[in-house]
């Protein structure tokens, strides 16, 4: 039986990181991307590369009937979705007051609202087969908050309340879900802080550096394993001890 994970946001940065090490690992991988196409088909070449087979799906995440068509797509050509990793999301510096309707909304129908309808497109063949394994990306932030980060904060924490919950919920069907909580991860979403920013942001992790997208991946591919069989509704903080 083939693995077969889908894998969000994952041209670039943490979600590529997720993909390879999930190849690396034996899955063969749904590469979904919002706009950058070339970095998708590179990710997925990389995951060939590998021995696994890979393909590249275009698809807004807070679009239902899109992710939908993604994941039956996915089914056609590489099987039964096994493992779903919610990993698309957006992020941004501004203060409260500043947060447009537009900005909010959007923020939380691609962190919030893209997860649900990811979870909704492969739920229905997990019941049927008893078995599934669904890992949502959240943040040190949606543990702690964050000053001018409030919308991307306040997605992250519910991602963590959707987890713990379905988790219950999903238990008794054998699927598991979990969670990753990234620290400072060095990719081109935080490098719009500056590097005097990251500096600080570096030093004032225990670790003394700032993470990795395979440092993230090595975590995922971790729940997503048998070695985790007995882990559901767990949130697993990556972050270099940031938050102890």
């Amino acid at each position: 039986m083939r693995h077969v994970a889908l894998v969000t946001g994952a041209s670039r940065g943490i979600g590529r990181g997720i993909a390879l090490e999930l190849a690396r690992q034996g899955w063969d991988v749904c590469i979904n991307y919002l706009q950058h196409r070339e970095a998708a088909e590179q990710t997925a070449a990389q995951v060939r590369a590998l021995g696994q087979n890979a393909m590249v799906v275009q698809a807004d995440v807070a679009d239902g009937p899109a992710v939908e068509a993604m994941a039956r797509q996915a089914e056609g050509e590489l099987g039964p979705v096994s493992l779903l990793v919610n990993n698309a999301g957006v992020a941004g510096q501004m203060q409260f007051q500043d947060i447009t309707d537009e900005q909010w909304n959007r923020y939380l129908a691609v962190n919030l609202g893209g997860a649900r309808n990811a979870i909704r497109a492969v739920l229905p063949r997990m019941l049927s087969e008893k078995r599934g394994c669904i890992v949502n990306i959240s943040s040190i932030w949606g543990l702690r908050g964050a000053s001018c980060e409030v919308a991307y904060a306040c997605t992250k924490a519910a991602l963590i309340g959707l987890t713990r919950s379905l988790a219950l919920e999903l238990a008794p069907s054998g699927i598991r879900v979990n969670c990753v909580a990234p620290g400072v991860i060095d990719t081109d979403m935080v490098q719009v802080l500056g590097q005097e920013t990251l500096r600080d942001l570096a030093a004032e992790t225990p670790l003394g550096r700032l993470g990795t997208p395979e440092d993230i991946a090595y975590a995922v591919a971790f729940l997503a394993s048998d070695r985790a069989s007995f882990l559901t509704g767990q949130v697993l903080g990556a972050d270099g001890g940031f938050i102890v």
